[in-house]
């Protein structure tokens, strides 16, 4: 492109990373390579069936409204289903404080748009997910990266930073954390809490996956210790179907009367027709009896990939054991490089994502994000074969 072309282009493009993961999936697209790379639910659970009758009985005619243009806020007995849900959680949520999205990603940018000045400090999970982290950098933020243990975020080195950096959102997700599959103790949970209350900071708690448990019990969220500084985001993505791009933002009223003018300004509504189809499709089915068929599977195939990463993996590596969710994480000799593994790996037609886009100001790391939920018992067992075939000729 010409330079006078290349002046055109607004500031705030600039390093602005691309999605790796995205580009991780052309390359994996052959149907010889073993992909744990995308975050991708398992297809063969899509209720499909369902969704078709839902979908006939809505198109019969007798409403034509599901055709119309909406309002911002979303369908209102969509947003009265998932204050619902909240309350089954022990949470009480008015649907008036829900804002329907495309997708939780919309979430972030929204969030993003109101929030963020440039120089802003947002503070982060170290390592964390890369779709905030693409999404935040957009508006220039300085991003305070907090690193995680096995009980969460460190809450020592969280008050560190607050105390320095003065933080306006903390973004974190407690629940099978994305990239790592840790979860936040009940104890650590309450800290975060505790730290953030009265201080000019919201906590923003993303839960894409809180609902895939497949091991333990249900911890509490921020909401449940501080709701009036606690945002939450939801999505039907990893629950229903992630075609239809649709989730939520829980927020208090004078963050949602700003949110609700950047989603005029962005594209005046989510969907119609999509969000009286998940409605309709909470209203005639069980949703948890299909969630549960979702854990069951799940936790299968996450225990088949521990059993072959104890089985072909260097006893060197170290990895999460997650009780829900969708990921783990592997933490490579520090003498080994993931990019290395990554480029090997691709050779053997297996594929992962390294965990350097998971990681601000990092470029060499030795860490690395595995997927189970997409690949079945006998695909991620061989693909972990290939995986520690790999990692003893490096």
């Amino acid at each position: 492109m010409n330079a006078t072309a290349q002046c055109l282009f607004a500031q705030r493009m600039e390093g602005v990373p691309r999605s790796f993961i995205r580009e991780i999936l052309k390359v994996a697209v052959s149907p010889e390579v073993i992909s744990f790379a995308g975050g991708l639910p398992n297809k063969e659970l899509f209720p499909l069936e369902e969704l078709q009758e839902c979908a006939e009985f809505l198109l019969s005619g007798s409403d034509r409204n599901v055709l119309q243009y909406a309002n911002t806020e979303g369908y209102l007995p969509l947003r009265e289903k998932i204050a619902e849900r909240y309350a089954q959680k022990g949470l009480q949520v008015n649907p008036t404080n829900i804002l329907i999205t495309n997708g939780s990603q919309q979430g972030l940018d929204l969030l993003g748009k109101i929030f963020i000045n440039e120089g802003d400090s947002v503070l982060i999970e170290e390592p964390g997910y890369l779709g905030a982290i693409q999404a935040f950098s957009i508006f220039k933020p300085r991003f305070t990266t907090v690193p995680l243990t096995p009980d969460g975020i460190d809450v020592d080195l969280m008050q560190q930073a607050m105390q320095m950096d003065k933080p306006k959102l903390a973004y974190l997700i407690p629940n099978f954390q994305n990239p790592s599959g840790i979860s936040y103790t009940e104890e650590t949970r309450k800290e975060v809490a505790i730290l953030c209350e009265g201080k000019p900071i919201f906590l923003v708690e993303d839960d894409p996956y809180g609902d895939i448990r497949f091991k333990g019990q249900r911890k509490h969220s921020f909401y449940h210790y501080l709701p009036e500084q606690t945002i939450l985001l939801g999505t039907f993505s990893k629950t229903v179907v992630p075609t239809f791009r649709l989730g939520w933002i829980v927020a208090p009223d004078d963050v949602m009367e700003r949110l609700i003018i950047a989603k005029q300004a962005a594209d005046l509504h989510t969907d119609n027709f999509t969000q009286r189809l998940i409605h309709q499709y909470l209203s005639d089915y069980d949703v948890d009896n299909h969630i549960a068929r979702i854990c069951q599977r799940y936790g299968s195939q996450a225990e088949a990939m521990i059993n072959a990463i104890e089985r072909y993996f260097p006893k060197e590596v170290q990895f999460t054991r997650p009780k829900g969710g969708m990921f783990l994480w592997l933490t490579l000799p520090e003498w080994q490089n993931a990019m290395t593994l990554f480029n090997k790996a691709i050779k053997e037609n297996v594929a992962f994502v390294p965990g350097n886009p998971f990681y601000v100001n990092k470029t060499e790391v030795n860490t690395c994000r595995l997927n189970f939920s997409c690949s079945n018992e006998q695909k991620i067992e061989e693909g972990i074969r290939r995986l520690g075939k790999v990692m003893y000729s490096l």
